[in-house]
């Protein structure tokens, strides 16, 4: 069963790896093809430019010959002479030798223009490959973005699915366990204290829906109100979320420790969205952090105009590659399938939204003390009210 279960799982990776390697193979194709066709279409217009100076340039000489007989077999007449100067502009009477010749400024004017036009499909040529090499690196970038969200959207509902699923599954086991036996007091408040971990894990996902259901709302509508910025000391309001929530992270193995500011941290925020930050923060710092001892440590610091707060762990760390796009809305490392983190891949999402829209921002990197992950929060030190369109704020640097 086990063997079935992996070569099922493995199927859709491979119909992945060969749509993948399928596309790269068509774009490898028509770049090859394109480059081919411009190449060819330069050395051709190259060869008929050549083509035609000579023709040109041999007829001008056949019209030199003709002119000079016919004024000779005229006998010099200068009325003639006239004539086949008027009849032929491109050449001139040489006084010298008595004969008509090509005017050599309007051979070089000629040369000039052949060699201009060489040098105008010379350019366009290049220019309109190197156009249709961006279009195909723009189609190629909006193809890989269509299937990397389309990858993240079908994580999301694997992930979501999975978060649902389980805890109403184990309140079921424990519901009908209740009712169908005569369990003790302390055998029952264990089995309440697990139903309670489950409905808030429930809580926890319907909470993280919703409120990138309304995140993205305010960012299409904007009519949408913004959050209500308020003067609070930070030091303060990461004491209250933590009181709040040490009693369910201790539960899960967390160590907490924090280091406050030694001196007042004042910040313009909304502390009810910034619970949301700071509590998604802890959870994941404790979700990623294997072993029955959790070790996370809180660090408030100011820097000049600038408040940040560092939330570091033991876990397994963000890559260099991951910094970013683990912010981005459902994006999950690994395979659904296999993965043993609970999530859906809107916590860190939520973190730089709501951040953002409190002036501040969010960065991820390796923890500088050791093994893990810090994710540092960064707002900007101000008492006054926010006006997000507003002056004085300090933005994140270029």
């Amino acid at each position: 069963m086990a063997d079935v279960r992996r070569r099922g799982s493995e199927r859709p990776r491979l119909g992945r790896g060969t749509s993948r390697t399928a596309t790269r193979i068509a774009f490898a194709v028509i770049v090859a093809f394109l480059l081919a066709q411009v190449s060819w279409w330069l050395l051709f217009q190259q060869r008929y430019i050549g083509d035609v100076s000579r023709v040109r340039l041999a007829g001008w000489d056949r019209d030199a010959v003709t002119a000079t007989r016919a004024l000779e077999g005229s006998a010099g007449d200068s009325e003639l002479r006239l004539l086949l100067v008027e009849r032929y502009p491109h050449l001139r009477f040489d006084q010298a030798s008595e004969r008509f010749v090509v005017d050599e400024g309007v051979r070089s004017a000629f040369q000039q223009q052949q060699r201009g036009y060489l040098r105008m499909f010379a350019f366009e040529g290049p220019f309109f490959a190197l156009v249709v090499l961006l279009l195909l690196v723009f189609i190629a970038r909006s193809l890989r973005a269509e299937r990397d969200l389309k990858r993240r959207q079908q994580n999301f509902l694997s992930a979501v699915t999975h978060e649902f699923k389980t805890p109403l599954a184990t309140l079921r086991l424990l519901v009908q366990t209740a009712r169908l036996r005569n369990l003790p007091d302390d055998q029952l408040d264990t089995y309440l204290s697990h139903m309670e971990g489950e409905l808030d894990r429930l809580e926890r996902t319907g909470e993280q829906v919703l409120a990138s259901a309304r995140l993205e709302q305010a960012v299409r509508d904007p009519e949408s109100p913004l959050p209500v910025l308020e003067e609070v000391d930070l030091n303060r309001v990461v004491e209250d979320c933590v009181a709040a929530a040490r009693p369910g992270l201790e539960a899960r193995g967390a160590e907490l420790t924090i280091e406050h500011s030694p001196e007042p941290l004042p910040v313009s925020i909304d502390e009810a969205a910034f619970s949301v930050v700071f509590n998604n923060l802890l959870d994941n710092a404790v979700k990623y952090s294997s072993g029955d001892h959790k070790a996370v440590r809180v660090v408030l610091e100011r820097d000049h105009d600038l408040v940040r707060v560092h939330v570091e762990d033991r876990g397994v760390g963000v890559t260099e590659a991951e910094a970013e796009r683990i912010f981005e809305r459902f994006y999950r490392s690994g395979d659904e399938m296999t993965r043993e983190a609970p999530g859906v891949g809107l916590g860190l999402h939520l973190v730089r939204s709501i951040t953002e829209a409190m002036n501040g921002w969010v960065r991820a990197g390796p923890n500088p003390s050791g093994s893990g992950a810090r994710f540092t929060v960064v707002l900007p030190r101000r008492l006054a009210p926010a006006d997000p369109m507003g002056d004085g704020f300090v933005r994140e640097p270029a």
